[in-house]
């Protein structure tokens, strides 16, 4: 018998330590250290035929590698499809992280029951009632997905030898146990060495992963940070709990871009995709009210139309105060500090208070000629025609600069109705032919001539 071999892991950043001490060296963190065993048992976990002969890999000239095409699994659903880059890549392992309640463990059930390819979907959270309760919610079924209730590796493969699955589902990576070495589910050493199992698995058959991640306070994937880098895509599922819809993000893609992502709305029956991210960006109003403009803004390459909303009044207090939510509080104080520099607009005494609708976060600089129109409008009291929308950067001279991918965002507005485009005149707008009216400024100046004259 060989000697029982122990390190020390941090469990909120996965650095490993020679010995134990009171505070992570690495994260900062205090009592987090913890002696876990990683001396390796010689137990088979997934291993493939034995009679496939051995291929010694040689290098080759990169001229004379023979590329092959990847086989996609299509979902069949849209957003998911799009953020991966065309479907699941076979032999790619995709680990989706997200906040507790968000709709992780809804979306790959969700998928599970709508994809045409066997699915095997193994749950070490939740009963095989619980999940039959959600599946009949989501209504949807696929007699071809197979609800495992599992947390043992060994036996998880038992049960995929014996089923040979086309879609592997794991809920959650941090509820699974190899018995090749003693540790606690969840620890550093079960989660590296079950992914390396599954990892394996997913090469050696060319069955796509599909793994669920807990995360840490920090809004990190719980683990070591190796697990992140040991699969082929990570996925981030974000939202507001206050609010119903939730966006996809990609933050690793092997296979694809990771400037895609996509967008659900929450409903009772499941995630429903968002085709129109406008329709719930944007608020239905019966009449003009001032204050609020139309920008263009990009999530990645898709552009969305979003609302402005801003409330310009006198200060109360002897202090004026500057609030504003899902929008850079610096970049608001630098808009206004321009505005009464450059363009004369004295708003240094007034509370100016701004709001981007729908409970997202936008760092687009090209939103700041609608943040500009949008104080103007509340300043002046007068409302903005809700056809116009707004795509423009606004300098430190006060000169409206241009910005990137100006064409997608003219396309998007025209495909939404919108009448008036207003954007800077250095864009380089490749067709002037658009259905759309284009108003093309320089300086501030000359937008407020143009909106309020």
């Amino acid at each position: 018998m060989s000697k029982t071999k122990t390190t020390f892991f941090c469990q909120n950043c996965g650095t490993q330590h020679a010995k134990w001490v009171g505070q992570c060296g690495a994260c900062k963190e205090w009592n987090t250290i913890v002696e876990e065993v990683i001396q390796k048992e010689e137990k088979r976990v997934w291993k493939q035929a034995t009679t496939a002969k051995q291929r010694v890999n040689k290098p080759l000239k990169i001229a004379d590698i023979q590329l092959n095409p990847e086989e996609r699994v299509v979902t069949n659903n849209n957003e998911l499809d799009t953020v991966l880059g065309g479907g699941l890549v076979k032999g790619s392992v995709t680990l989706l992280g997200g906040e507790p309640g968000i709709g992780k463990s809804t979306l790959l059930l969700q998928v599970a029951l709508n994809i045409r390819q066997k699915v095997l979907y193994v749950s070490g959270e939740e009963s095989q009632s619980q999940i039959k309760m959600r599946a009949e919610r989501l209504e949807a079924n696929n007699s071809n997905c197979l609800i495992l209730t599992e947390t043992n590796t060994q036996q998880i493969f038992k049960n995929i030898e014996e089923t040979e699955p086309e879609v592997l589902v794991i809920d959650s990576i941090q509820t699974l146990h190899t018995s090749a070495i003693e540790a606690s589910p969840g620890s550093i050493s079960q989660i590296r060495e079950t992914a390396a199992e599954l990892i394996k698995y997913a090469k050696e058959t060319a069955t796509p992963v599909l793994l669920i991640g807990h995360i840490n306070k920090d809004g990190n994937i719980a683990g070591p940070k190796i697990l992140e880098h040991m699969v082929d895509v990570v996925l981030q599922f974000e939202g507001d709990r206050n609010h119903t819809y939730r966006i996809l993000r990609s933050q690793k893609n092997r296979f694809g871009s990771t400037s895609e992502l996509g967008i659900y709305e929450m409903l009772s029956t499941g995630l429903r995709e968002i085709s129109n991210p406008s329709e719930i960006l944007i608020s239905k109003k019966d009449s003009d009210l001032s204050g609020t403009a139309i920008a263009s803004t990009l999530e990645g390459i898709r552009p969305l139309m979003i609302e402005i909303q801003a409330l310009v009044s006198t200060a109360v207090y002897g202090t004026p105060q500057r609030s504003t939510t899902g929008y850079n509080l610096k970049r608001l104080n630098m808009i206004l500090a321009v505005l009464e520099k450059r363009a004369g607009f004295k708003l240094g005494a007034k509370d100016v208070f701004l709001n981007i609708t729908g409970g997202i976060n936008v760092d687009d600089p090209a939103i700041d000629l609608a943040v500009v129109a949008a104080i103007l409008s509340s300043n002046q009291d007068i409302a903005i025609n809700p056809n116009v929308c707004f795509a423009a950067e606004v300098g430190l001279a006060g000169e409206i600069r241009p910005v990137s991918k100006i064409d997608q965002r003219i396309l998007e507005a025209e495909k939404l109705g919108y009448q008036t485009f207003v954007a800077s005149k250095y864009n380089k707008i490749s067709s002037k032919n658009h259905g759309i009216k284009l108003i093309l400024v320089g300086k501030i100046e000359e937008a407020f001539a143009t909106l309020f004259s």
